[in-house]
């Protein structure tokens, strides 16, 4: 039982330039992950949001709405067109 163990740790490659890029690559993407979710979870300190902006107001909508009622000439030009 005078069996021997090699205890001698293995050896480490030197790291590829594709190793470094690989590397590299995903710290970034790691970084751009944590500032894009900062940027969802941090309040802004804007006043009032952009989709607000463009929403109309009760205001608006009352100026903005006009009866749209066909006068009763157009209406008999179409019916005699239709006859034809």
């Amino acid at each position: 039982m005078a069996t021997e163990f090699d205890l001698t740790p293995p050896e480490i490659q030197e790291p590829t330039f594709f190793d470094n890029v690989l590397r590299y690559g995903l710290f970034l993407a790691a970084i751009f992950q944590i500032v894009c979710i900062l940027s969802i979870l941090l309040p802004s300190k804007s006043p009032e949001p952009e989709w607000e902006q463009f929403e109309l107001k009760p205001s608006d909508i009352t100026k903005k709405q006009k009866p749209m009622t066909p006068s009763t000439g157009k209406k008999a030009k179409k019916e005699s067109k239709k006859k034809r």
